[in-house]
């Protein structure tokens, strides 16, 4: 069976996307600046185990509210 570059290369590039997407999201809840949560998913996400750390790493962050209301 072959596998050709170019396929390896779309999964990569949707894998990308959609790693993006799910990084902006938790950024949203996690981080300050979810538009620099979003663009680092991306980077990481061109090696997708880097991707997958990455996005775990994020969705085992403190919520930045419940943050908020610890200090408070």
């Amino acid at each position: 069976m072959n596998v050709s570059l170019t396929l390896i290369g779309q999964f990569i590039l949707v894998f990308a996307v959609i790693n993006t997407l799910v990084c902006y999201y938790l950024g949203r809840r996690k981080v300050e600046t979810p538009v620099l949560a979003a663009v680092l998913g991306f980077v990481f996400s061109i090696v997708p185990i880097f991707g997958l750390l990455y996005t775990v790493l994020l969705m085992f962050k403190e919520d930045l509210g419940s943050r908020r209301e610890s200090r408070a």
